[in-house]
């Protein structure tokens, strides 16, 4: 079985090479919007898609060939890859893409470009990339080791060779297959390489099984009656944050002390983002190592967030993130991570007798059934995930 795993690494360019890092950004940036623009008028005028490629551009905008052309390249895959798919999913829901006859009169507000109002009324169509909303980031690919490590340092294409913070060695037997640069906020630098390996997974036999029912409060509360006992960074760190966006608010926009307040509110977030990566890496490590199959509820977070005003708590806790790291720690081990219906009434239901609470709110944190057994709200429900997804197991393994 062939797999690809990434290892994220810091490393420090000087000024000459941070400078070009910078600008392949923008040329990567600059190109995705341009051939989206292109694109965009094309088919508008005849109802087909346009098949342009970052060459085209490059005589009349002759700064594109000063950066790496394989990170020009991998924004046209993207870019086609988000295109395509935007088409797929109207033809697959069977409805016609809007036209800018139709956008104008549904549009209530005057837009400066069609472009816009299209974007308005189809979330799924590729946007344009912001200069300060989106990532700062470019892919590119190893050909003949134009990507390889050498003494600490690793060697980019178009960059040369950069000093890098080898915390942990690529196995010998891994191919490097393309690398990602990413600028943070607060002027740092990493790099993501994926690499190819061939490996053999052993499906491992079930024996320890537990259920996870989400808890805005505690990250999770387990079918054993434990939680995770989330500390809530962002909440913690709240105050001191609305203080240094405060005194942003009172920078004049792009002047001296505005850049050096800005790096602060910068800092603290990246240090809160760093905090709760690092605390749900350690307990789906913890789960991965100690249980053979785990149980969840399939969530979704985005509509949970924007009900209810749940925003920040959802956002907090990072459940999305740990479901996704927690599901490849446990196939690399040969272990399973079920989702059950996010409908199952698992919290209404009682674990012993099956009877369902159609009456029970969501304030209520306790409840009694008919048959007498008391029940706390999560635990209960994390009993009842596990019980489904253990069944669900058992029913496909009857049909193999």
């Amino acid at each position: 079985m062939i797999k690809h795993k990434a290892y994220k690494y810091r490393f420090y360019p000087n000024k000459e090479q941070a400078d070009l890092i910078d600008r392949t950004i923008g040329c990567v940036r600059f190109i995705y919007n341009l051939m989206l623009n292109d694109k965009f008028e094309y088919y508008q005028s005849n109802k087909k898609t346009l098949k342009n490629t970052p060459a085209q551009y490059k005589k009349e905008y002759p700064f594109l060939k000063e950066v790496d052309s394989m990170a020009l390249c991998n924004a046209q895959i993207n870019l086609e890859a988000a295109y395509n798919n935007y088409f797929k999913q109207h033809k697959a829901k069977k409805i016609k893409p809007l036209t800018s006859e139709k956008l104008t009169k549904l549009s209530k507000k005057t837009f400066k470009s069609s472009i816009v109002k299209f974007m308005v009324y189809h979330p799924i169509f590729p946007k344009f990339k912001s200069k300060k909303q989106s990532n700062l980031s470019y892919t590119t690919n190893n050909q003949k080791g134009t990507i390889r490590l050498e003494n600490n340092k690793i060697k980019l294409p178009k960059i040369g060779f950069v000093n890098l913070k080898l915390h942990r060695q690529i196995p010998e037997y891994c191919k490097l297959k393309s690398a990602t640069i990413t600028k943070t906020r607060t002027n740092k630098y990493y790099i993501s390489i994926l690499v190819e390996y061939e490996t053999q997974v052993f499906e491992k036999k079930i024996e320890k099984v537990i259920g996870l029912d989400f808890s805005m409060k505690e990250l999770f509360v387990s079918s054993d009656g434990n939680s995770a006992n989330f500390p809530r960074f962002f909440r913690e760190g709240q105050d001191q944050l609305a203080k240094e966006q405060r005194k942003l608010s009172h920078r004049k926009y792009q002047s001296k002390r505005y850049e050096k307040q800005r790096l602060k509110v910068a800092r603290l977030h990246e240090y809160v983002a760093n905090q709760r990566k690092d605390f749900l890496h350690k307990e789906s490590r913890k789960l991965a190592d100690n249980y053979d199959l785990v149980c969840i509820e399939d969530l979704n977070m985005q509509a949970m967030s924007q009900s209810l005003n749940f925003g920040k708590s959802v956002s907090d806790n990072g459940w999305g993130f740990f479901t996704t790291i927690l599901k490849y720690k446990l196939e690399d081990l040969g272990k399973q991570l079920v989702k059950i219906d996010k409908w199952f009434p698992s919290s209404k239901m009682c674990n012993k007798c099956g009877a369902v609470n159609e009456s029970l709110k969501l304030s209520d944190r306790t409840w009694t059934c008919d048959c007498g057994a008391e029940h706390e709200r999560d635990v209960n429900a994390a009993i009842n995930i596990r019980t489904v997804g253990m069944t669900g197991i058992a029913q496909e393994c009857l049909c193999q």
